[in-house]
């Protein structure tokens, strides 16, 4: 008997409304841009549900201890890394759009994290305050994701470019292990800057504060994590390290040898609160979150769009955001700190057969039975091992085979990857992401500012017009200028437009009587090159030189309309396509146009 078909109609107040279909007995959730979540499990089935929970369990054993170590990194109590990424990973599988990604504590805010609470502290070193500042910040970093991702702002994470972002990552790499190398043999310094850090690291060896056993199991620990994440990276090798230290420390008795380990876990899952904190720490948050929420999404958004187009799906960068910010933002109402998309742990969960969000839900699940019931388990974790893990996540951050690939490609660009490391590693992570910032505007103002500009000519037998510095046998059309710029044009670069313009036009030995613009390339002019394309039409008036346009794009008209300069060129010396124009000018001078003898 066939079924009608039944359509559900559920209004969320605030949001768009979901559809939800009932055809021959199986529900489909229709597309619903907030609530991806919602949409999933009406789709879900029941054969994945066995892949999930196997990925989730497997990838649990990589979130207990790097959270906890995340948690150091960002100078609070370890069980709180536990915290945020339960309740990070439930609120994205209900708000995040990608399948995969797997989001909590991050090696990249760890750092940043820690250089803005810390100061905060410097009068008040209280746990409970370092805790309440970092759920603040997680909490006002994501509102702005929030709001960023419903003003449609997904694509601001673009504003940092490949060389940019691996200086950056290779940066932060730098003030990881820098920071945790003192931790790894076993001692602790007053910590500081990475040279500050370095320092105290040396002269702790030199006097002899490491350990012997620690440093032994922190070493190895490393070891161990690099080993088998590049020859068996489908086993959790953190889960491998964490269970042999544990069982090290139990059967030797380390703890009686110096080796520092994290102690109790607080037991049970913190309830749902708002952090307390003052008017004036709120205003210092504000920017750092603005700065946190940058970082999270220029590190997220190229993480989530390759696992989508691994599998066939689309991911909306704006939802992506509104779904880091809900992340963060019941993160901070559950103790928590600020969280980002992380690729190993998304690689970890689809190796291990993911094929939802249901493995992140698996994974939160199996974190809060852990507190509420297990918590003793990891007292005798190692703090060395805690190092290791953080150790063996910078070295899997920093990217040195990228740098030797722009030193063979562009060595600008590995310039500028290299000014933004040192940038990040002596300013520190938060003024980093400043100078990275600031870096990658350059760099366009540079490319922008001094494009590439061409006199173009024809080539026998060879269709269309060639830059005749690049072919020798290009022939210019006599009495005439075909000029390219290859760049918008702007208050940067409007005086070299004029001074190259006019070079290729003073180059010619012969009388000249037309210039051609070819203005494919420009997308705009903006009124500071509008002043100075009146003057050049003015020039070229008084030297009686005709300026004709070709290929300009309809917006870019509709901006010399609104300046006048339309009409001051004139109608009928724009021209649709370089041949036409130059079919014009061969018409005028009544000579035969070569393209028409080919």
């Amino acid at each position: 008997m066939r079924m009608k078909s039944l359509i559900v109609v559920i209004t969320v107040p605030g949001y768009a409304r979901i559809d939800m279909t009932e055809h021959n007995g199986t529900r489909v959730a229709g597309t619903h841009r907030w609530l991806p979540g919602v949409s999933l499990l009406c789709t879900y089935q029941r054969s994945w549900l066995r892949y999930d929970i196997v990925a989730g369990l497997v990838l649990t054993t990589l979130l207990v201890p790097q959270g906890m170590a995340y948690a150091g990194l960002a100078g609070l109590p370890p069980a709180v890394g536990l915290y945020t990424t339960a309740a990070g990973l439930l609120a994205y599988a209900l708000f995040g759009p990608s399948r995969i990604l797997v989001v909590g504590p991050d090696s990249t805010l760890g750092p940043m994290i820690f250089t803005v609470i810390a100061p905060l502290l410097a009068t008040n070193p209280d746990p409970a305050r370092a805790i309440a500042l970092a759920s603040t910040l997680a909490v006002l970093m994501g509102l702005i994701c929030l709001a960023a991702g419903i003003a449609k702002l997904g694509t601001v994470a673009e504003l940092l470019s490949k060389p940019v972002r691996i200086g950056y990552l290779n940066g932060v790499a730098i003030i990881i292990i820098c920071g945790q190398l003192p931790k790894l043999f076993g001692f602790a310094t007053a910590g500081g800057s990475v040279p500050r850090e370095l320092w105290s690291f040396i002269r702790g060896v030199y006097h002899g504060d490491a350990g012997g056993p620690s440093t032994a199991i922190g070493l190895v620990s490393v070891v161990l994590i690099v080993a088998l994440r590049h020859w068996f990276p489908r086993l959790p090798g953190v889960a491998f390290v964490v269970v042999g230290s544990l069982v090290a420390v139990v059967a030797f008795g380390l703890t009686q040898h110096g080796v520092s380990v994290i102690g109790e876990v607080p037991a049970g899952f913190p309830a749902m609160s708002i952090p307390n904190v003052s008017l004036h720490d709120l205003a210092t948050l504000v920017l750092a979150a603005a700065g946190l929420a940058f970082v999270t999404l220029a590190d997220t958004a190229p993480i989530s769009r390759s696992f989508a187009m691994k599998h066939g799906d689309h991911v909306d960068p704006n939802q992506e955001m509104v779904a880091i910010g809900a992340a963060n933002i019941a993160a901070g109402l559950f103790q928590g700190f600020p969280i980002s998309g992380s690729a190993s742990r998304s690689v970890v969960a689809e190796a291990n057969g993911s094929r939802s969000q249901v493995t992140g839900v698996t994974g939160a699940v199996a974190i809060i039975v852990l507190v509420v019931t297990a918590h003793g388990a990891l007292r005798n974790l190692p703090n060395a091992t805690l190092g290791a893990i953080l150790v063996a996540a910078a070295l899997g951050l920093a990217d040195v085979l990228s740098l030797r690939w722009l030193w063979h490609v562009r060595r600008t660009e590995l310039v500028l990857s290299l000014t933004a490391t040192i940038g990040v590693a002596l300013l520190g992570p938060l003024r980093g992401i400043g100078v990275a910032i600031a870096l990658a505007v350059i760099d366009f103002l540079r490319r922008a500012w001094r494009p590439n500009s061409a006199v173009l000519g024809r080539i026998h037998d060879v269709k269309g017009y060639h830059d005749v510095s690049r072919h020798a046998d290009a022939v210019q059309a006599s009495g005439l200028v075909l000029f390219r710029f290859d760049a918008p044009l702007f208050f940067a670069n409007s005086d070299f437009f004029a001074a190259t313009a006019r070079r290729a036009i003073d180059d010619r030995a012969a009388s000249i009587q037309w210039f051609v613009l070819a203005a494919e390339p420009i997308t705009d002019v903006d009124t500071t090159a509008a002043e100075m394309l009146t003057e050049f039409l003015n020039e070229l008036d008084a030297r009686g030189i005709v300026m004709a346009v070709a290929e300009m794009k309809g917006q870019t008209k509709d901006r010399l309309h609104s300046y006048g300069l339309y009409d001051k060129i004139g109608h009928d010396r724009f021209f649709p396509t370089i041949g036409s124009a130059m079919k014009t000018y061969y018409q005028l001078i009544d000579q035969p146009n070569p393209a028409d003898l080919e």
